[in-house]
């Protein structure tokens, strides 16, 4: 029993597709806190008055902010979601990821949202296609985590990580 936090269940197992899919979708209403904090702070020191104004420098700042927030936490091992969902962020070998390695998985996590991005901004979607455009990539990529050999995440074997269950510790 490890007093600091909790124990991989077996050794690296992955969690289910839908509990990774519930810490996803989880994880993105926390993020609301974030946004909404973000937010409020780049709109109080750039003196903007209308949410239209300086739009690219909101959308950098909170890809800014994002990257701190999901490394920070990654490299710590689990954001708040992924304690919930009883989910652990570690390497190939099971070890925690470095801060480094945290990053890269947060740039490479982008490929759950860039390739619908791309094609939506030169056709310019109304919103009800761009959101089922969206949708459907999202469903793809999960779905293509059943053909890794581990059951891992594309972006996560491309960053070295691998999500595993983490059973809470016993008292």
């Amino acid at each position: 029993m490890n007093a600091a936090g909790p124990e991989p269940a077996a050794p690296l197992q992955a969690p289910g597709l839908w509990r990774r899919m519930a810490c996803w979708l989880y994880e993105g209403m926390l993020m609301f806190g974030v946004v909404f904090i973000a937010g409020y702070l780049f709109g109080t020191l750039s003196q903007t008055r209308n949410a239209l104004d300086n739009r690219t420098g909101l959308q950098a700042f909170l890809f800014v902010v994002f990257g701190i927030y999901f490394t920070w936490f990654w490299s710590k091992g689990q954001t708040l979601a992924m304690k919930t969902w009883h989910i652990r962020l570690v390497d190939r070998a099971g070890r925690p990821a470095s801060q480094a390695r945290a990053f890269v998985r947060y740039l490479l996590s982008w490929l759950w949202f860039l390739p619908p991005l791309v094609l939506i901004a030169p056709f310019r979607l109304p919103a009800g296609e761009s959101f089922v455009l969206l949708l459907g990539w999202v469903a793809v990529w999960a779905i293509a985590s059943r053909f890794h050999p581990q059951s891992q995440f594309w972006h996560d074997a491309l960053a070295g990580t691998r999500l595993v269950t983490a059973l809470p510790r016993t008292r």
